[in-house]
């Protein structure tokens, strides 16, 4: 194992990566930005190391600061967390070049799986269905209303190298066609500087499904089950849980060994997710897969028992896996709310700010609460960076107990000084379509949270 760490990232995901390392004895050494001098959260570290100003491109995203910090602390390893430079396969190679390890998949893999046409085509030969829609790239407008017409109307026009929604078009009818072509195109030239665009039929009333994959340097391949993450909005989640209150053991197994078989057939290393769409009839489509540690990770280490930043630190040292598939049981069920200081009253907006106070009760039952947080009264959010605050995780012997727990949890908290997202969370644990089990991924917009075009 490592004897020095350096986490490249900021706020909750480097306490997070922080916790594990201390258990582990691993000495956990932090980078941070000006912004950041003086932040709680770097009381968790052996060592801080200040990177650059504010501003992420001159300092969480300079590749050249992050790793003469590790030089200079003399780290082993870098993990990346999530967001920054977690799925940059340039970072990851410079990373290796440099003879430390990488906490995370091969730069190969990461490139691969972060071309989307390229991972669809890639889960396809694997054995994993994809939802219909183009072989590659379209190359203009009257190629992908050729698509269309061929799978369908609705269809989404989305990027090659896309994420979180950006360069992504809904496209009901043939006119629409060219307009949208061109404003996605622009979208995901100015967001990823690359323009590529494919075609998808749109599943209306899907859920969004993913799976837990670990795969070792020997190629042994595991899935730790699945989580649903169908409370969005705009393609950003709210609240997950897992298991899905819509497999049953059967499809979880059958579509958890493919997916752990189709990254290890890939060539791919640590812990990583696959993420599927289901249909109104059952039916699992493959979407993309996540190169990195996910931000919902503890509702599966919550049922399992497993520390999945365990697994990846042990992967990345080059030890085999001590877990056999046969060693993975689900334990009851577990519900995660991310916590933002957003104005959920005003679309949802960024709200930074000093917190006055911090107080979320974890007695009140029938389950335990986990808090996954970075923050206490007197800190500071930032407007530079993403506005996650905590994340409150509850167990329950079955899906009821979790919600109920994490309801009053979410109900008793206290926080003042920056406005959250608890309002939008107790009207989704409220609803009767997601106490039933039976929601899908237009939740969020038929509780009027967020409206159907994306506005507040």
């Amino acid at each position: 194992m490592f004897r020095r760490l350096l986490v490249a990232n900021r706020g909750e995901v480097a306490v997070r990566i922080a916790r594990t390392c201390r258990r582990l004895g691993v000495s956990p050494v932090a980078v941070c930005s000006e912004a950041d001098r003086g932040a709680p959260w770097l009381e968790e570290f052996d060592q801080a190391i200040t990177i650059g100003p504010s501003h992420p491109v001159r300092s969480y995203l300079d590749q050249s600061a992050i790793l003469e910090a590790a030089r200079l602390a003399d780290c082993q390893a870098i993990h990346p967390g999530w967001g920054f430079l977690a799925e940059n396969a340039t970072f990851a190679a410079r990373v290796r070049q440099l003879q430390l390890a990488f906490v995370g998949p091969p730069p190969g893999a990461i490139r691969l799986m972060g071309d989307k046409v390229a991972a669809r085509q890639t889960a396809a030969r694997a054995g994993l269905p994809t939802i219909p829609g183009s072989d590659g790239l379209v190359t203009d407008a009257a190629e992908a209303k050729a698509v269309a017409e061929a799978v369908g109307f609705p269809v989404l026009l989305k990027a090659t190298a896309g994420g979180g929604g950006r360069g992504m078009r809904r496209v009901d009818e043939p006119a629409e066609l060219e307009a949208a072509f061109r404003e996605a195109s622009r979208e995901a030239a100015a967001a990823f500087g690359d323009g590529g665009l494919y075609v998808e039929k749109l599943i209306e009333g899907g859920r969004h499904i993913e799976f837990q994959v670990l795969v070792d340097d020997y190629g042994r391949a595991i899935h730790l089950g699945e989580r649903e993450c169908s409370v969005q909005r705009r393609h950003q989640k709210l609240i997950e849980e897992a298991p899905s209150p819509a497999l049953d053991p059967d499809t979880r197994a059958e579509y958890g060994a493919r997916a752990a078989q189709a990254a290890a057939a890939i060539g791919y290393r640590s812990a990583g997710t696959v993420e599927m769409l289901r249909d109104a009839d059952g039916h699992l489509y493959f979407m993309e897969m996540n190169t990195r540690l996910q931000v919902e990770h503890p509702v599966t280490e919550e049922v399992t028992g497993i520390d999945i930043v365990e697994q990846q630190l042990r992967i990345a040292a080059a030890e085999p896996l001590r877990i056999a598939q046969d060693d993975v049981r689900l334990d009851g069920h577990a519900i995660e709310a991310r916590l933002n200081a957003e104005d959920v009253a005003r679309d949802f907006r960024p709200s930074p700010g000093t917190i006055a106070a911090f107080e979320i009760p974890c007695d009140l039952g029938p389950g335990r609460v986990r808090i996954d947080t970075h923050v206490r009264a007197g800190a500071v959010v930032p407007p530079h960076y993403d506005s996650l605050i905590a994340k409150v995780i509850a167990h329950g012997r079955t899906r009821g107990e979790a919600i109920e727990t994490l309801r009053r949890a979410l109900a008793g908290a206290r926080i003042e000084g920056v406005p959250t997202t608890i309002p939008a969370h107790l009207a989704v644990l409220d609803d009767d379509a997601f106490r039933a089990g039976t929601y899908d991924t237009t939740i969020v917009e038929r509780l009027r949270l967020v409206d159907a075009a994306g506005g507040g």
